[in-house]
């Protein structure tokens, strides 16, 4: 093939390698993100000449013919104004040496760029001027053509590594000042070389990313309650090549759905404005992967279908069994359809009536609250229920016994009082002096009266001791001076069943405030006596905490604690001698039972 068939030849391959790039719909080439304005290509080149050319210092009609060697050392930048996201206008320059040899070229040609997230892929074609320099020779410019393209991974936004660049660097040159004519392929030698690159890539300019955006309708934007709704969402901006995922939401409503559409079910939607709110998202892109949009909707109330309201009355509100009650029903429909009261019901009694009157007889209802209901029913089936509360009372009370009152208000008695360490373990019934005899046998007397007319009542004995004594001695005394007590009222006839017992031993014992204050109280007692009393209040208690209390179960009333100070024995309780009290009591000429207070100043 000759010079010009050759140069003929990569010529029309390098404008069909510009047609084809040409060619190629932009987008297919989808990018990322916006593209920089500028790009600047600085790095490493090789470079194979592929060129022949006469030998320095040859004949020229009998040239001998030079191959240039491959350049190893050299350099390469490129500098690149884009005018789109594909396109751009490259400025290109490259320089080789080695052997004495050299190698620079200027080239300016179109690029076409396809940008993606893992990396950019490029091709180009340069119209170039190349300036060889062989030794020995006269350095020689020529025009050519590079042919070629290669890839960029990105490092950040504003930073990439060019993995490669692989080009077809075709030029023509004129030596014929070295060769004569007759030798056209050293005369007008066509090189066609190859050059490889790598270094890195900086770029810069250029308009900010495009924010992706959505946007929604809903069809039809008015319904009434249980009719559906279409919503539709359209995204902007986002990579083609990437699948977005749809997710939807609204503040009313059921929504389902995954992509551009979704359906929204009102059935269970109160009336109503309501939001429908779609998400977009690229899970593949890094940044600017996210879009949002909404749209409203309305919710409108079906028709008025409202069951009627009812309520229900009772005159009176309370009765005596046997007692009648007249019942009013109030009816009527929110959505004004006629209405009729029916099936009146109770739970006790026996309630009539049709219509909004009943009457409730309680002529054989238990005393407790009576419910009473009726229902509603409007023109279109729709009810309503109500209820009332009729209340029957417990008749009154029969007016009470006379003979029970009176027999009640003695059995209010006195505590019953034992002398010191009374009754001892040898002999358990003793210790009962005759004044406390006394008082329990007129307890029996109207206690077993009592019991005529109430049978359930109970008597409650509780024992108490003084505090001399360890804790275990004064409750085995307390529990004989109760058990004492008990068995001298079963002697008078009253039954065992209706006693019971406790013993406290000294647990419970009055203080001195208490004693006193009931000294102080005791209408029985002359103000001597008191003061003397008083004088001796530590005798006293004693003596008042050793007693058996009575209860009676029926009125919880208990029995009075007094010291007995006017019983004729009252000084054999303090813990004094009886003889002793009656002489002292003689010039008083008053009754033996009035001296205990005189004496109570002995200790027990």
């Amino acid at each position: 093939m000759s010079d010009r068939e050759s140069s003929k030849g990569v010529i029309a391959f390098g404008l069909l390698m510009f047609l084809a790039v040409s060619l190629i719909s932009s987008p297919a080439f989808a990018q990322s993100d916006a593209n920089p304005k500028w790009d600047l290509f600085v790095g490493y080149q090789w470079l194979h000449p592929g060129g022949t050319v006469p030998a320095a210092f040859s004949d020229p009609n009998n040239p001998t013919s030079y191959k240039i060697p491959d350049m190893d050392k050299g350099f390469g930048a490129a500098a690149t104004y884009n005018l789109d996201a594909h396109w751009g206008a490259e400025f290109d320059l490259g320089h080789n040496w080695g052997n004495s040899n050299y190698e620079t070229t200027l080239s300016l040609g179109p690029r076409l760029m396809w940008r993606t997230d893992a990396g950019n892929y490029f091709l180009h074609t340069l119209i170039t001027l190349n300036r060889v320099g062989v030794n020995g020779l006269t350095a020689n410019n020529g025009i050519g053509t590079i042919l070629g393209g290669g890839v960029d991974l990105p490092i950040r936004k504003s930073l990439a590594w060019r993995v490669f660049e692989a080009d077809y660097d075709f030029a023509r040159h004129n030596f014929a000042d070295s060769a004569a004519p007759q030798f056209p392929d050293l005369r007008r030698p066509s090189f066609n070389g190859v050059r490889l690159r790598t270094g890195l890539v900086f770029s810069w300019g250029g308009a900010p990313p495009v924010a992706p955006t959505a946007s929604c309708s809903v069809q039809p934007s008015e319904v009434m309650v249980g009719e559906p709704i279409t919503a539709t969402a359209t995204a902007s901006n986002f990579d083609p090549k990437h699948t977005v995922s749809y997710s939807w939401s609204a503040t009313g409503g059921q929504v389902t759905g995954k992509d551009t559409t979704a359906q929204i079910d009102t059935t269970n939607a109160a009336p109503g404005s309501y939001t429908l709110t779609a998400h977009v998202t690229d899970a593949k892109a890094k940044h600017n992967n996210e879009a949002s949009c909404s749209a409203n909707f309305t919710v409108k109330p079906l028709p008025p279908k409202n069951p009627p309201t009812m309520s229900l009355s009772a005159s009176p509100t309370s009765v005596t069994p046997g007692g009648t009650v007249n019942l009013s029903a109030n009816c009527t429909s929110p959505d004004g359809v006629p209405v009729t009261v029916s099936s009146w019901t109770s739970n006790g009694g026996t309630v009539t009536g049709t219509g909004s009157s009943a009457t409730l007889s309680t002529a054989d209802a238990k005393p407790g609250s009576i419910t009473v209901s009726a229902t509603c029913t409007d023109s279109r089936g729709l009810t309503g229920q109500a209820s009332t509360q009729v209340m029957v009372e417990n008749p009154p009370p029969p007016p009470p016994n006379p003979e029970i009152v009176e027999l009640e208000s003695r059995l209010a008695l006195h505590s019953i009082y034992f002398p010191t360490a009374m009754p001892p373990v040898k002999t358990p019934n003793a210790g009962l002096l005759a004044s406390q005899r006394q008082t329990l046998l007129d307890l029996a007397t109207d206690f077993k009266k009592y019991l005529q007319s109430k049978p359930e009542a109970h008597l409650i004995l509780e024992g108490h001791a003084d505090i001399r004594g360890t804790d275990e001695y004064n409750q085995a005394l307390s529990e004989r001076r109760v058990n004492r007590t008990k068995s001298f009222l079963v002697e008078q006839g009253v039954p065992e069943a209706n006693i019971d017992t406790k013993a406290y031993g000294k647990q419970r014992n009055l203080t001195d405030a208490e004693v006193k204050e009931a000294v102080e109280n005791n209408p029985q007692v002359t103000p001597e006596e008191r003061q003397r009393s008083l004088r001796n209040l530590r005798t006293i208690r004693m003596a008042s905490n050793r007693r058996v209390d009575v209860t009676l179960s029926t009125t919880g009333q208990s029995s009075v604690r007094q010291f007995p100070f006017n019983a004729a024995d009252a000084l054999t309780l303090i813990g004094g001698r009886e003889g002793a009290a009656k002489k002292k009591a003689a010039p008083r000429k008053t009754a033996p039972k009035k001296t205990a207070p005189r004496k109570s100043t002995k200790k027990p």
